[in-house]
C-alpha cells in the first residue's frame, strides 16, 4: 500500500492486467489496467501489410480480379481484424457514496465511455464463474432493478477472481450500507 498526496492507494499485478484501488475527493475508485502486448502490435502490423500488399497484388495483376483473389483480399482483411490490438486501455469502477456508481471504459485512441449507475438502481454485486470447454473466467456484475439482464462491471476485460475479489467486496460493502440507511428498520440516533 503506497501514500501519495494524502491518498491511500494499493493494487497488485498480472502477466496481462494490473489492479490500481485509491480513494479520491470522497470516491472509492478500482481500476484494472490492460498491458499491451508489443507482439500482439506487431502481429497487427504484419496482418495489415499483408491485407495491403493483397488488395495492391489483385488490384494492379494484369489478370483482374478474380475468385482467387477476392478469396485473398477477404481471407486478409479478417486474420487483420482478428489481430488488431484491443482498443480498451483500462476500465474503472467508481463509487460514489449516496450517489451510486460510474462504470468507465478509457480507450487507447482517448476516447472515454461512461455510465452511471444510481444507487437506488443496484440490488446487488454477483461474481460470475464462467465455464467453457476450453476455459474458465470470472466476471464481476451488477443486478440492477428494472433490467432482465446482468450488467458487466469490466465489459470488455476479464481480469483474474483475485483482482476482482477486493472490487466485490468494496460493492457489497457500499449496497449494504445504502440498504440500510432505506430499511424500515428503526435507526440508531
Amino acid at each position: 500500500m503506497r501514500s501519495y498526496m494524502g491518498q491511500q492507494e494499493d493494487g497488485m499485478s498480472d502477466g496481462l492486467y494490473t489492479y490500481k484501488h485509491h480513494r479520491e475527493r470522497g470516491a472509492d475508485i478500482h481500476t484494472i489496467f490492460v498491458k499491451k502486448s508489443k507482439f500482439r502490435i506487431l502481429l497487427s502490423f504484419i496482418g495489415t501489410t499483408f491485407l495491403l500488399v493483397s488488395v495492391c497484388c489483385a488490384l494492379l495483376s494484369k489478370d483482374g480480379l478474380c475468385l482467387c483473389s477476392l478469396w485473398s483480399i477477404s481471407f486478409a482483411s479478417v486474420i487483420a481484424k482478428c489481430l488488431r490490438c484491443d482498443p480498451v486501455k483500462k476500465e474503472s469502477l467508481v463509487i460514489m457514496p449516496t450517489f451510486g456508481i460510474q462504470l468507465e471504459q478509457h480507450f487507447w485512441s482517448g476516447r472515454v465511455h461512461r455510465k452511471f449507475v444510481p444507487i437506488g438502481k443496484i440490488l446487488r454485486p454477483v461474481l460470475n464463474e464462467h465455464v467453457t470447454p476450453v476455459s474458465c473466467y470470472w466476471s464481476l456484475a451488477l443486478l440492477v432493478r428494472e433490467e432482465y439482464e446482468l450488467m458487466l462491471v469490466f465489459k470488455s476485460l476479464n481480469p483474474p477472481v483475485k483482482m476482482l475479489v477486493p472490487i466485490w467486496k468494496a460493492l457489497c460493502a457500499f449496497v449494504d450500507s445504502n440498504s440500510l440507511g432505506n430499511s424500515a428498520l428503526p435507526q440508531p440516533t
